[in-house]
């Protein structure tokens, strides 16, 4: 492997399309990992021969925008932390570079496979649920009360770069900057890289690397773990210790609307 590289600038690119061709993975196994710039810039080098990195016009990281909905009681955020087997999650996410945004629902497929379904989104509406929205909850949960009572809830900024490894069918994301936004306008940000691997059951040949190099795989969820920072009268023990480690809280002075623009 090559040792003198230091930047995405100097991977091989690879397309959306092929990136959707060799490792779409929306039923998957993820796991997430916080590390330096410094080791993200380590992994690149050595992987540098077989890893490409995701190129859009000439751009190789994105700016992404998310909103998270549920309860006033937080229902979805307790059901994952109490661990319920029919969790699910709510977002709209926007792609601030295409202007593109899409509504998703995150669910546990079998053996705690995450699966995501989707579909397009007015970025008018990203802020909200429509009925056709609310309506599509309730289809992929199979729930009728699946959309009941939620509300936007947290939103999250961050900008991303996405490698892949096309022999192996395996992705990796990287998030740098991510910000996470509560209603009163309280706010947590980190200032370290949020890694998660994207995979069948096996390890990939990111989890590997990272876990020869003494990093393992953390309980971490931008939507649970930002939550959990800015409401502490929630219940987390499920993050305590990624919540401890990692994230400081500062809020707000002039608390203001949710919103993810």
């Amino acid at each position: 492997m090559t040792s003198g590289l230091r930047s995405v600038t100097d991977l091989a690119p690879i397309s959306l399309e092929e990136v959707n061709a060799v490792a779409e993975l929306q039923t998957r196994t993820d796991r997430k990992y916080i590390i330096t710039e410094a080791q993200t810039e380590q992994m690149v080098a050595e992987f540098s021969d077989a890893v490409q990195v995701l190129e859009i016009e000439g751009r190789r990281r994105f700016s992404y925008e998310s909103m998270y909905f549920d309860t006033e009681d937080f229902a979805l955020y307790l059901d994952t932390a109490r661990r319920r087997r029919q969790r699910y999650k709510v977002r709209s996410r926007t792609y601030v570079d295409s202007g593109l945004t899409k509504l998703e629902v995150k669910t546990k497929g079998p053996r705690g496979a995450t699966v995501k379904t989707f579909i397009d989104y007015d970025p008018a509406d990203a802020n909200r649920l429509t009925e056709a929205a609310r309506a599509f909850v309730v289809d992929v949960v199979g729930r009728s009360d699946a959309a009941d009572g939620l509300v936007p809830t947290l939103a999250t900024r961050y900008e991303r770069s996405t490698f892949v490894d096309p022999v192996a069918g395996a992705r990796m994301t990287c998030d740098f900057g991510l910000t996470c936004m509560a209603s009163n306008g309280a706010t947590v940000s980190l200032g370290e890289v949020v890694c998660e691997t994207k995979s069948d059951t096996t390890p990939s040949s990111f989890d590997r690397w990272l876990w020869s190099n003494g990093v393992r795989p953390l309980r971490l969820s931008k939507f649970c773990t930002g939550l959990a920072a800015l409401h502490p009268e929630i219940p987390a023990n499920k993050w305590h210790r990624t919540l401890q480690t990692y994230f400081n809280r500062s809020d707000s002075p002039e608390p203001g609307e949710l919103t993810s623009r």
